[in-house]
């Protein structure tokens, strides 16, 4: 991809972009977050993205994240259309022992997190962000060969054109350099379902 038809939502003050590769220094207390459990509200994490009106298509990054040492901080792919409505895919560390992958969806000002715990030995991860209209999936690799689902997801305002890439950032008190590489955006590698029929009566509609 050209990375000159992205654009910064809220621009970090450290970055740069050599051939092809996107490192991100990231600020301490920088989050994306609203309101569920902890009922705070964070919405300050940079985010690279660019904009497309494409109804079916995948978007494929690498992650690196061997500088991240301090609780919670992360890189990834992310879905930034206002502070109301995104969702992104992380890792997050935690501690010497084990990290977080997972995702977090928010619709309408409320936020989940979905996650499962991998060892801290897992330096580099791939993302693939996907979309059939306004329903969309995460899925990750270790190797960009073979990605396994994080996610499906609706997204309510997730209807016309949309902005995606990659964010950084580090919750608490912390800096840490992440890279991001290997950017593409082609046909959608989501496969349309093949199981079980909708209802005939939303079928139809």
């Amino acid at each position: 991809m050209d990375l000159d038809q992205f654009e910064w939502t809220r621009k970090p003050h450290d970055f740069s972009i050599d051939s092809g590769m996107l490192s991100i220094t990231t600020e301490p207390h920088t989050d994306l977050w609203q309101r569920t459990y902890y009922h705070f509200r964070n919405d300050n994490a940079p985010a690279f993205q660019f904009t497309t009106r494409e109804k079916f298509f995948s978007f494929t990054v690498k992650t690196d994240f061997s500088g991240s040492h301090t609780r919670f901080d992360q890189c990834g792919v992310v879905m930034y259309l206002d502070s109301d409505n995104w969702l992104k895919g992380s890792v997050e560390y935690e501690n010497d022992d084990f990290q977080h992958l997972g995702s977090v969806v928010t619709n309408h000002g409320y936020s989940d997190w979905a996650t499962q715990e991998i060892d801290t030995s897992t330096k580099t991860m791939w993302y693939r962000l996907s979309r059939r209209n306004d329903d969309f999936c995460i899925e990750c690799s270790r190797d960009g060969e073979k990605f396994e689902q994080m996610r499906i997801c609706h997204m309510y305002e997730g209807k016309g054109a949309v902005r995606l890439g990659v964010y950084a950032c580090s919750p608490e008190d912390s800096s840490f350099t992440a890279k991001m590489s290997d950017f593409s955006f082609g046909e959608c590698l989501w496969l349309a379902h093949d199981g079980q029929q909708p209802d005939e009566e939303l079928h139809a509609i």
